[in-house]
């Protein structure tokens, strides 16, 4: 056949030849080989052969399964050494009973105990008396040679043996023992344990209709008929450390891939599982996916609970930010970095769940590109963010009246900022700025650097302020996050459980990127992930107190991780700060009030200066005069081991040793005078060459 294409049939009809033209040879209804040309739609290799991972993946979970049977078994070889004994013993048994017959010639005896019987009953016939003495005398002749026989092989393999090497006596030995317990073998007979394989779940698509089916997601059947089943597109099969599986769900159902990750801990409970190991997403259009197509991943354990993975932060020299951010790793182990460009983030979750150590990983990143500028305000004042002194343009400690002026201060200063980079993106040419957006072109020779916003404990400032100061905070809050990224701002907000009146939600909803660690219900996961999230699968209230560093990422509308951040300690941190100043150095982006810290100038020229000044200047950073109280209260605040027990007699006494001198031991603030310090006083404990102006 070498045309694909022929004319319709002469007999055919003149208007179906004209309506159909030519058609294809394999495609005409009178073609007897149709059925047979037809190309098969199924894939040529398994699902499994389909991908170097998918046979990586599924290698490894045999070599792993393999190396559990062999040393399960191996810890069990003495039990199986006793149980072939026994086997062996008991066909020993068995054998010998079986032999004894035939050693002792039983078939010949038979017959003599005939003859013998016959005989008694007619004594005078000559002729039987004879048969049974001939018959007597050929068993006797029997039993000789086979006890002969037998004794003689047993000697001779005796004597083989002995001398035999111990290989021969082992293998020898071996063949008896097996020979003997297979005689002794029974069908109840059991020599190796049943172990059970290092896997929580083995997933078959008959599981996954049953826990669908149990959950109301698939009809039941009626009689022998199990209902409308699920179509596995691919899998189940091994993934890593667990099952994958991309399933359709029936059609006439009425069900769809929302209703399904709405089902998540039902679906795991009848899968026997925890929800934290069970994976899902919807597949869509892009995908090769539908409304009811859905990728499911069931982990065999708990896959957050590995150690965490440090920070490839830590190891560089430097960092683009125009780069994703290197942020953690999901479930199956594939790592996660997050475009912050033209975005915004808000961090939210419990205390103590590892919230504030995955913000300062976004910070990071932008202080190891010293083309970014930092804003910092920590409204917890402790020693989390105290290193980016070093680095940050303004940074605010704490939530007292003094540091909520300097928090509005500093948007003040921002909001300037933006307005001045929008006109002056507005006066450029279009070749520059072609979207009236910062470009890597604009940063270097304009002088303008990215800039990001950090702001930790949100909820602790504005719960602090009246409601007037409190709304034109949101007010200023909300214009840097909705219109700032284009002018290069990078928002990156921290909160607690953020309702209505710690962290409005008009604030919120305009945040682009969204991370909660652990929460309490699914109410405060869709306070900080967004209205809704939990039901489509992005729910923080399933993670337990162990996940610390881990949580729910989600990046769009309908784009959620589950993460497990990487780890970036406190002394990391620092030194990832130290790393930045000098990059800041470099180019001359060393500005505001990073310039003037007095603890990195001495680190620079080698100048010793006492750890209680630079903590208590740190913590009178936006006060010109404090109370010791206050005082003492912001030092534990800042390093409760260091300053836990300490009171004002061994404040005083530390810093008259450091060298400072009290103007005077009061000092009045809104017209009350209790026992304090001047910021001037300790300033003088310090060399002046250290004490650089603020830009």
């Amino acid at each position: 056949m070498t045309d694909t294409l022929i004319k319709a049939p002469q007999d055919a009809p003149e208007d179906a030849q004209d309506a159909t033209g030519e058609v294809e040879a394999v495609d005409r209804p009178d073609n007897p080989l149709a059925d047979w040309l037809t190309v098969p739609d199924v894939p040529i290799l398994p699902v499994w052969a389909r991908s170097w991972a998918s046979v990586r993946a599924n290698t490894g979970a045999f070599a792993k399964v393999t190396w559990w049977h062999s040393r399960y078994h191996a810890l069990r070889s003495p039990k199986y050494a006793v149980k072939i004994v026994g086997y062996s013993a008991r066909g020993a048994f068995r054998g010998g009973r079986r032999l004894w017959p035939v050693l002792a010639t039983q078939d010949h005896t038979r017959a003599i105990k005939a003859l013998r019987a016959q005989a008694k009953a007619k004594p005078e016939d000559t002729v039987l008396a004879a048969q049974a003495v001939l018959a007597h005398r050929e068993r006797t002749v029997a039993r000789r040679w086979r006890w002969g026989a037998t004794l003689t092989l047993t000697t001779a393999a005796a004597v083989a043996l002995n001398y035999a090497s111990l290989g021969l006596q082992l293998a020898a030995g071996c063949i008896m023992c097996g020979g003997l317990t297979a005689i002794g073998w029974s069908d109840e007979a059991q020599i190796l344990d049943h172990g059970t394989p290092p896997l929580r779940i083995a997933m078959d698509s008959q599981q996954i209709n049953d826990a669908l089916r149990a959950t109301g997601l698939l009809k039941q059947g009626k009689g022998d008929d199990d209902g409308p089943k699920v179509n596995c597109i691919m899998g189940p099969l091994r993934d890593g450390n667990g099952w994958s599986v991309v399933f359709d769900l029936p059609k006439g159902g009425g069900k769809t891939a929302a209703d399904v990750l709405a089902k998540r801990t039902a679906i795991a409970a009848e899968l026997g599982v925890d929800e934290i190991q069970v994976i899902m997403n919807r597949v869509r259009a892009h995908g090769g996916g539908n409304a009811g197509r859905v990728s499911m991943w069931v982990a065999d354990d708990d896959p957050y609970l590995a150690p965490p993975v440090p920070s490839p932060l830590a190891s560089l020299d430097t960092f683009s930010v125009w780069d994703p951010i290197p942020f953690g790793a999901d479930a199956r182990g594939r790592r996660i970095d997050v475009p912050v460009v033209w975005q915004s983030m808000f961090f939210g979750g419990l205390p103590r769940r590892g919230k504030t150590f995955t913000q300062r990983l976004m910070s990071a990143a932008g202080i190891l590109d010293p083309w970014v500028r930092h804003y910092v305000a920590d409204g917890k004042g402790g020693a989390d963010w105290m290193p980016m002194k070093a680095v940050a343009h303004r940074l605010v400690m704490g939530a007292e009246d003094d540091a909520i002026e300097a928090l509005k201060a500093m948007l003040k200063e921002l909001i300037v900022e933006m307005e001045y980079r929008f006109a002056l993106f507005r006066s450029l040419p279009t070749s520059l700025c072609p979207e009236g957006k910062l470009t890597k072109q604009i940063v270097e020779r304009y002088k303008l650097p990215f800039i990001f916003v950090t702001i930790d404990e949100l909820q602790e400032y504005l719960t602090a302020m009246e409601k007037d100061e409190r709304d034109q905070v949101i007010s200023d809050l909300c214009r840097i996050a909705r219109r700032g990224p284009a002018a290069g701002f990078i928002s990156n907000f921290a909160s607690q459980r953020p309702d209505a009146e710690s962290v409005p939600t008009k604030l919120r909803e305009i945040i682009t990127l969204r991370y909660s660690t652990q929460v309490v219900d699914q109410t405060s996961s869709d306070m900080v992930l967004g209205k809704g999230k939990a039901s489509q699968g992005a729910d923080a209230s399933v993670l337990s107190e162990e996940h610390r560093g881990v949580g729910v990422l989600v990046t769009g509308p309908a784009s959620f991780v589950t993460v497990k951040a990487d780890l970036l300690d406190g002394p990391g941190f620092a030194a990832i700060c130290a790393k930045g100043r000098t990059l800041r150095q470099q180019i001359g982006q060393l500005t505001g009030e990073a310039a003037g810290d007095v603890t990195a100038a001495a680190d620079e020229m080698g100048v010793a200066i006492p750890a209680v000044i630079t903590d208590v200047l740190d913590v009178m950073r936006h006060s010109p005069r404090m109370y010791t109280v206050d005082l003492l209260a912001g030092l534990v605040n800042l390093d409760e081991d260091t300053y836990g027990d300490w009171d004002a007699e061994k404040l005083a006494h530390e810093l008259d040793t450091a060298g400072v001198t009290r103007a005077s031991k009061q000092v009045k603030i809104n017209g009350k005078a209790l026992a304090g310090y001047q910021r001037r006083d300790i300033e003088d404990a310090v060399p002046v060459e250290l004490l650089a102006p603020v830009g």
